[in-house]
């Protein structure tokens, strides 16, 4: 094998892989990259059993052949050289890989091709077409809530499944850790045979990079066990969560009708602020409404305890509800209007937030009981700034 590289188009290929390829993997194959060239074209593979992406580079093919050599070691290489330099790749012999680069010449240690374990394309099923950036907003809108508790696995990804809602047929997007849940939706122009499935957590960060770098047409096809996306030369192909999903309908808030509305800018930064005194890894955060001022409260037995107000529109009876702070940030960082609206029955129930530039976005945070809030509220009682 013979090839001639542009080193930019290598390394963007190689950059893609980095995540699946494990980098000390008890099966030595499966810490290698597979390139190949045949058939015209010049392929870069990698896989960790569970996930595969192909590649298709531009480059000239000047003999065929395929080889797999470390794909840590040689991404470090390839990024190491000047930007818009060409790079030479051969093999000499079936154990070693020659890579020259002007005046530099390096010879990397091989495996043979035949070992490395080719994912079979067999997802079948209809391919939904979408754009790419839309698709990458519908993931960053909900991916912050995935579960990271493996004993329910079934929560460790993205459910994506087809909704048909108020006669409206959507590709939605949903996910929770049992504390909190995100969902967004897009709408489909026509009804397609979609399986639904739970993409797992590695499998969309993957794609999430990839998706950041491509911006065209994306094609998804879905089967009982695998999912596969195509966007221009690459192709990633990935095992789906064995699993059923909760009905998370059934947790949506349907009657809160305490209805906040709150500068996101000025409530973030807030609670970013005010959080700095708690060393809880919670970070229990309390909120106090009443007519037009929110007070957010904190107290940490070894750093301190503080108040903040910030104005705000609300017309319901007094609440005073606990929460995670990080939760209200992870929303607050997917809000696009300058307000987030935030939507409270009581102290114990669960709230609804929506953006108002977003209708098809929504978020639902559990409140948390919060034991020290009597105490301070006596303290900061009559707190004014």
């Amino acid at each position: 094998m013979e090839l001639k590289l542009n080193r930019d188009l290598f390394l963007k290929s190689l950059s893609h892989i980095q995540g699946i390829v494990e980098k000390k993997n008890t099966i030595p194959i499966l810490s290698n990259v597979l390139i190949d060239a045949s058939n015209g074209k010049i392929t870069i593979s990698a896989t960790d059993l569970d996930i595969i992406i192909i590649e298709v580079i531009k480059g000239e093919i000047i003999k065929e052949g395929s080889t797999t050599t470390t794909a840590q070691v040689i991404y470090d290489l390839v990024r190491k050289l000047p930007s818009g330099s060409e790079i030479l790749i051969s093999q000499k012999t079936e154990g070693q890989l020659s890579l020259i680069s002007a005046k530099s010449n390096f010879n990397l240690k091989c495996l043979s091709p035949k070992d490395f374990p080719i994912t079979q394309d067999d997802v079948e099923g209809e391919a939904l077409a979408i754009s790419s950036s839309v698709f990458l907003k519908l993931l960053n809108k909900t991916k912050f809530a995935i579960s990271n508790d493996e004993t329910r696995h079934y929560l460790n990804g993205i459910y994506l499944h087809k909704t048909n809602e108020n006669n409206q047929l959507y590709l939605s997007a949903v996910a929770t850790d049992g504390h909190r849940l995100s969902k967004s939706r897009i709408v489909l122009a026509k009804d397609i045979a979609f399986e639904a499935v739970i993409l797992p957590k590695k499998t969309l960060f993957e794609l999430v990079t990839i998706l950041q770098e491509e911006n065209s047409e994306l094609k998804i096809t879905a089967s009982k066990t695998k999912i596969r996306f195509t966007i221009n030369d690459v192709t990633l192909i990935s095992k789906v969560i064995d699993g059923r999903f909760p009905d998370y309908s059934k947790v949506i808030p349907t009657d809160n009708s305490n209805k906040i509305t709150v500068n996101l800018s000025s409530f973030i930064s807030t609670i970013d602020r005010i959080n700095s005194l708690s060393s809880d890894r919670k970070g229990t955060l309390k909120l106090v409404v009443n007519k037009d001022i929110l007070k957010l409260l904190v107290n940490d037995p070894s750093a301190g305890d503080g108040v903040e107000e910030i104005i705000l529109s609300y017309s319901g009876p007094d609440l005073e509800i606990g929460f995670n702070s990080k939760y209200l940030i992870d929303v607050g960082g997917v809000i696009e209007d300058k307000n987030v609206m935030i939507y409270a029955k009581d102290p114990s129930s669960p709230v609804l937030i929506h953006d108002p530039a977003d209708i098809n976005s929504l978020h639902v945070i559990m409140p948390m009981r919060v034991a020290w809030l009597n105490v301070f509220n006596k303290r900061y009682k009559a707190s004014k700034f």
